[in-house]
């Protein structure tokens, strides 16, 4: 084993009991974040990253499986795995409290001078030296969503990647510091949402992902048809301001939001659609998800207090989670693209 003088340790090799440790207790063997350098029969590695969010853990699951599984044969590719927020784990929550979100802090990011920006700059230097194959960044989330994958380019390698996984691919701008965003300027890169952690689904189809891609030598170069794709766009990202309060149970709040508004995730809404209920004069906050082309001045309308969108669009990761709420967002706003990129026409849309 070798740990070398970085901001984070460095391993060669896996520690004792750590292919059958839960998420939860990883800080008993590991120092924090750790970089695992994995020899394998192809040097250019695929990089993995997962517990940028400590109580995302289907990543770390899949791995532990996929690592067991090629122990006595070795791996048929090189391995770059990257075990993010241990401490955050031990707690089972997405960040402690007064640390950056792991993975808002990459190349990119809005907070170059924070530590945790110069750990995940190490990582991503030392990645880049080592001529990655592809990259893959393995997450849940807490609302009802289908699994999908998340690109920050439109190029057929990316795509390709992406459909390893899923035929439901994002496009994505923001947020930025993102470790797929990051990393897509050094290989073909992608997020990947397993839905919520703890179910068997989640682990089985990351196992299924990196499997595919440790085994492939290449990626296709030429895009895909558009039968074998489902490509969309964030548009907008969606969150109640800070300092309000909210809630989804009908508790007196500045925005009561509809119980089952998870449920709502990748459907096709209209115009009119109902989110919940503001106190008059409170108004969502509604931040640009694509820097090219700006979200409408405002998404919703809100007369008689009655949360309703004004344009057509997809949700994702609509969540009754509070937590997930004050952490990230309540939700990103799609529509769907083809692959130059261009918006399509939207479907016979759901109320």
């Amino acid at each position: 084993m070798t740990v070398i003088d970085a901001p984070c340790a460095v391993m060669d090799r896996l520690p004792g009991g750590f292919l059958d440790c839960p998420a939860n207790r990883l800080s008993e063997i590991l120092p924090g974040p750790t970089l695992f350098d994995l020899p394998g029969r192809d040097p250019h590695p695929l990089f993995v990253s997962t517990l940028l969010h400590g109580n995302e853990y289907s990543g770390l699951e899949a791995m532990q499986v996929v690592l067991r599984h090629h122990a006595a044969r070795g791996l048929n590719r090189s391995l770059l795995l990257y075990i993010g927020n241990v401490r955050a784990a031990a707690a089972n929550v997405r960040t402690l409290p007064a640390e950056r979100d792991y993975n808002r802090v990459w190349p990119g990011t809005l907070y170059p001078d924070d530590p945790q920006a110069a750990t995940a700059r190490w990582v991503y230097d030392f990645a880049a030296a080592r001529g990655l194959f592809a990259s893959i960044d393995i997450h849940n989330n807490t609302g009802f969503n289908p699994h999908y994958a998340c690109v920050r380019r439109l190029e057929p390698n990316f795509i390709a990647l992406a459909q390893l996984f899923s035929r439901t691919v994002v496009h994505f701008q923001r947020p930025v510091g993102t470790q797929a965003a990051a990393f897509a300027n050094l290989c073909p890169a992608i997020t990947v949402e397993c839905g919520k952690a703890g179910a068997g689904s989640a682990t089985e189809h990351a196992i299924e992902l990196v499997e595919a891609a440790l085994s492939i030598t290449q990626l296709p170069e030429h895009a895909p048809s558009a039968h074998d794709v489902d490509l969309l766009r964030t548009f907008a990202i969606v969150k109640p301001p800070a300092g309000s309060t909210f809630s989804f149970d009908g508790s007196p709040a500045d925005f009561m939001f509809r119980s089952d508004i998870d449920r709502l995730n990748f459907s096709e809404l209209s115009p009119e659609a109902t989110f919940g209920v503001a106190r008059a004069g409170m108004k969502l906050d509604i931040l640009p998800g694509d820097g090219d082309h700006p979200p409408p001045e405002d998404c919703f309308a809100y007369d008689g207090g009655e949360i309703r969108l004004t344009c057509p669009a997809i949700p994702a990761m609509l969540t009754v989670d509070p937590r997930a709420v004050e952490q990230d967002c309540l939700c990103y706003l799609m529509h769907r693209i083809g692959m130059d990129g261009a918006p399509l026409q939207a479907a016979s849309p759901s109320p």
